[in-house]
């Protein structure tokens, strides 16, 4: 692929970016319905991936990885990510009464939840989702009775459950093996994305906030030590994009060395938020620690970020085999 977005790709990025600007508030708890009922009336968000004939808009997961960057970039809740993974799990494992079945569910905004085992811990939007997928070593499953617990973490724009899946009730759908790689692979993808959207925007913050605060007479932006540590930054970003476009491509277009790359942007890109989160609150100063400013939000969200689908070493190790 050529490292740029197609126009249309870049009108798409440019149209998610100004509702959630507009719309989005990082400040809740859990994700706002009118927000994501807006993000799917208006732009279609969690159909772009799925195929028409399942009721999707039939573009690429690429797209909807690019869409999810912008999300991250807002800070805002949203469980488009827990809608995407469980979309291609049901693409990758689920028989085509399911897919036909529940995809359009999906594609018309229902929110979904992918589980990795009948008991798993840390499921996105579990506790949410009206829709639950469940993988197994006996196979995909769609499950009606569960227990969802909500699990409080430091970040909570980012939903996580504890789920204990019934499934002697539940209806078996499909191919489990298939399901969990896939839904490994884009949720790590999907990371990446949130990750970098999350970077642009705590750079965009510290920028801005080195403009305007003064020191010694001046503005911090004009000291040439702070000059380079945002430079510094802005190269984080620029190479954890480009190592998440690599990703989300491979991954969409499902090429050999997809696994790899997913693997190398998932590392580098929490590593490049986590730093950049640092610098973040060091440059903005005492504001930083408290309430009132977001700095403690883009905080927050880089070590959830490096935790989800798998902590930067993990991937690393994986590299190494």
């Amino acid at each position: 692929m050529e490292f740029a977005l197609s126009e249309e790709q870049q009108e798409l990025a440019s149209m998610v970016r100004s509702l959630v600007d507009k719309r989005g508030d990082a400040r809740i708890a859990t994700y706002d319905e009118s927000l994501w009922s807006t993000m799917v009336e208006q732009i279609g968000l969690p159909a772009l991936g799925i195929p028409e004939e399942h009721g999707g808009a039939g573009f690429t997961l690429f797209e909807s990885l690019i869409a999810l960057e912008e999300v991250g970039r807002s800070l805002a809740p949203s469980p488009l990510l827990s809608s995407l993974v469980t979309s291609e799990a049901l693409l990758a494992g689920a028989d085509e009464e399911a897919k036909e079945r529940l995809l359009p569910r999906l594609a018309a905004g229902e929110v979904a939840a992918f589980a990795d085992g009948a008991e798993a811990s840390h499921v996105l939007d579990g506790d949410l989702a009206s829709v639950l997928v469940v993988a197994t070593d006996e196979g995909l499953f769609e499950v009606t009775d569960a227990e969802r617990t909500w699990t409080p973490s430091m970040d909570q724009t980012i939903r996580l459950a504890t789920v204990r899946a019934d499934l002697a009730s539940a209806t078996r759908i499909g191919d489990g093996a298939a399901a969990r790689e896939r839904a490994h692979l884009v949720g790590a993808a999907g990371s990446a994305a949130l990750a970098v959207g999350c970077a642009s925007r705590a750079l965009d913050m510290t920028v801005s906030y080195s403009k305007e605060r003064v020191q010694f007479g001046r503005a911090i932006g004009s000291f040439q030590a702070l000059k380079h540590r945002m430079a510094d930054m802005l190269v984080l970003l620029e190479m954890a994009r480009s190592a998440s476009w690599a990703a989300s491509y491979a991954v969409s277009a499902r090429t050999d060395d997809a696994e790899q790359l997913v693997h190398v942007a998932k590392s580098y890109c929490g590593d490049a938020l986590a730093h950049i989160a640092g610098e973040t609150v060091q440059l903005h100063g005492g504001i930083a620690i408290t309430w009132e400013h977001d700095a403690h939000l883009v905080f927050k969200r880089a070590h959830a970020l490096g935790q989800l689908f798998g902590a930067s070493r993990q991937h690393r190790a994986a590299l190494a085999l």
